[in-house]
């Protein structure tokens, strides 16, 4: 059988959407109206159970470079286990709605499996739920699957890149400069060529190591291409922060006011501004 890692996004939101759709409908077609809505959730709920299927094997698939991940494993458990509880429901849920479809003739018994449907319909939609919620958590918590799904290696490079990026940061608003200066170096060792890294790196060579003579000369190095205002503006920011730390605010609200002029719409250079003030 084919792997179907890659494709349990797809396939997982196919199966949030036609169920819970298909599941109201099969409410809504309780009350006696919208009478196209009976045979609509037929179709929706039918279609719902195989996908889940399908949306677990998918799942079974991807998990095993996440639940290598130190720390996820409790994690890709828990979201798995409720995956399979919700494929079971709708399992049951198809079958009876197949049932309903052949007991058609009996108007009241087809009646009963329907609200039995609609009931272990609302099970399942709970669990959907659940288990979309764990996967939401197991992805932006725990980063299962980032960089992973494609198994292109510039991929999960870019995962080690959003994660120095972002702990660094962490690293720099809690007080721990030096911790936020190596991430950041270690950054510009993984993405030597990319402008906004070097950006980066002068930022911490400015506020993280506390050197903005040797930020401003590493600036004043870097060519602004002509069609990126954004790193303009971002140059002229660091660059009125150095002349701030070296105690040279005029030389700071200087550069910020030529930036207004250039960029008047940019609230990076007014909240420069404003802490100037």
């Amino acid at each position: 059988m084919p792997n179907l890692g890659p494709f349990h996004p797809q396939v997982v939101h196919f199966v949030v959407a036609l169920g819970l759709v298909g599941v109201a409908f099969r409410l809504v077609s309780l009350t006696g109206r919208l009478l196209w809505t009976r045979p609509a959730a037929t179709v929706l709920l039918l279609v719902a159970a195989i996908m889940s299927i399908g949306a677990v094997q998918s799942g079974h698939d991807a998990h095993g470079l996440v639940e290598r991940v130190p720390g996820s494993r409790e994690a890709v458990e828990k979201h798995e286990e409720l995956g399979e509880t919700t494929r079971n429901l709708f399992i049951l849920v198809g079958i009876l709605e197949l049932v309903a479809l052949v007991v058609r003739k009996k108007e009241r018994v087809q009646r009963g499996i329907y609200v039995v449907s609609a009931l272990a319909g609302l099970g399942a939609s709970f669990y959907l739920y659940e288990a979309a919620e764990h996967g939401g958590e197991l992805v932006y918590n725990y980063a299962g699957g980032i960089g992973l799904r494609t198994g292109d290696p510039q991929d999960v490079q870019r995962l080690l890149v959003a994660g120095l990026f972002h702990e660094a940061r962490l690293a720099r608003d809690a007080g721990r400069k030096d911790e936020a200066a190596r991430l950041i170096e270690e950054l510009a060792r993984q993405a030597p060529s990319d402008a906004g890294v070097r950006m980066l790196a002068v930022e911490s060579l400015i506020k993280d190591r506390g050197n903005p003579r040797a930020g401003l000369d590493t600036l004043s190095a870097m060519p602004v291409p002509a069609d990126n205002p954004r790193f303009a503006i971002q140059k002229g920011v660091l660059a009125s922060d150095a002349y701030v730390l070296l105690g040279q605010p005029d030389s700071a609200r200087a550069i910020l006011q030529d930036l207004a002029r250039q960029f008047p719409t940019s609230r990076s250079v007014a909240d420069a501004l404003a802490r100037l003030k």
